[in-house]
């Protein structure tokens, strides 16, 4: 009974001291691993500030080249990441090509045990090959579904009720790397590309933390793609072009979703004709829909020229409620039909 009493005495304190090692020994390795982030847009400063505020070495950032902005080109922006990185001391490299001599030179001096890639180009394998724990990606889609530029913006277009975000590292194709970690994200029936972009930009740097503390450990597992393949049929996210939002006025659930995806930017758009014979490009950045039996045959545009500027369609209705034309800013459609005379006006 004796020794009976004693063993959980024992067993308590070494749970104590696993304890008090862990964090300790977390913290340590945050501090040896050495991290290079690359990225560019808004998108991935939290994942590199969430890295940065959590210990972590990052010993340099790669992000694109000044940007010549202004009326003259005259004025050169900097990337949101490069200013964070440059607020907090961070190492900058701004490579025009990614297979630059000096670039890999000055790449490889940095000494990175890992890479992690949010919101930046595709690299070579001489890039993402480097670091001895390897390159992992953020990326905004439960791969192996919508590998491309766009995952966002196709699964709205498509009417998915569900997106979601996946670590992975890089290899030789595009997204095809093995999964570290996913998690899922709902996508309401009203939610814009930008209402999805800003909740995973900010879920997905938890996720990069997460990974990142997994690879620190030595507890992170990779799986391969095919693991997470379904009967389902793979479904791609193409880079989006000013022509892939031109509007096809097929039917009111397929257009609604299809501005979803593409509000704010780039916007979807849509050609009006004039009664004088001129041609108007009209941005669509929200609609409403309402489901109805009509009479048309091809999508007609109505108004009352006071309160509503709607297309009909054979299955009911899209009302119009943010627009653009070329010149003026976005409004609210009775703000645009005080000023517009669009009696007439067709698609």
């Amino acid at each position: 009974m004796r020794s009976g009493v004693k063993e959980p005495r024992i067993y308590f304190v070494y749970l104590s001291l696993i304890r008090n090692f862990v964090p300790a020994n977390l913290k340590r390795m945050k501090k040896e691993l050495r991290i290079v982030f690359m990225g560019t847009p808004d998108f991935a400063v939290p994942s590199l500030a969430k890295l940065v505020e959590n210990g972590y070495n990052v010993v340099g950032v790669v992000t694109m080249p000044d940007k010549a902005i202004g009326r003259h080109h005259d004025v050169l922006q900097s990337s949101p990441v490069k200013q964070y990185a440059v607020c907090h001391d961070i190492p900058v490299l701004q490579p025009e090509k990614l297979k630059d001599e000096a670039f890999l030179k000055e790449l490889s001096e940095l000494k990175a045990d890992l890479q992690i890639v949010v919101a930046f180009r595709m690299l070579p394998q001489v890039v993402w090959g480097m670091p001895r724990l390897g390159t992992f990606n953020l990326h905004a889609a439960l791969l192996p579904q919508y590998r491309g530029a766009a995952p966002i913006n196709w699964a709205i277009i498509n009417g998915d009720k569900e997106t979601g975000i996946t670590t992975f590292f890089l290899d030789e194709d595009i997204d095809t790397g093995r999964i570290i970690l996913q998690e899922r994200i709902p996508i309401g029936e009203e939610d814009c590309l930008e209402d999805i972009h800003d909740r995973m930009m900010v879920q997905g740097a938890d996720l990069v933390q997460k990974t990142v503390d997994l690879i620190a450990e030595g507890k992170a597992e990779a799986t391969d793609q095919s693991q997470f393949m379904t009967e389902e049929p793979l479904r791609p996210a193409p880079k989006i072009f000013k022509e892939t939002c031109e509007i096809q006025w097929t039917n009111t659930a397929q257009v609604y979703n299809f501005v979803r995806g593409l509000s704010p930017y780039p916007a979807a758009w849509t050609t009006l004709h004039t009664q004088e014979g001129k041609e108007l490009v009209m941005k669509i950045f929200k609609t409403r829909k309402e489901t109805a039996l009509t009479d048309v045959k091809e999508p007609t545009l109505q108004t009352d020229g006071k309160t509503f500027l709607r297309v009909a369609l054979p299955d009911g209705y899209l009302y119009l409620a943010e627009v653009q034309i070329s010149g003026k800013k976005r409004m609210q459609i009775a703000d645009f039909l005080r000023g517009a005379h669009i009696e007439g006006w067709t698609l």
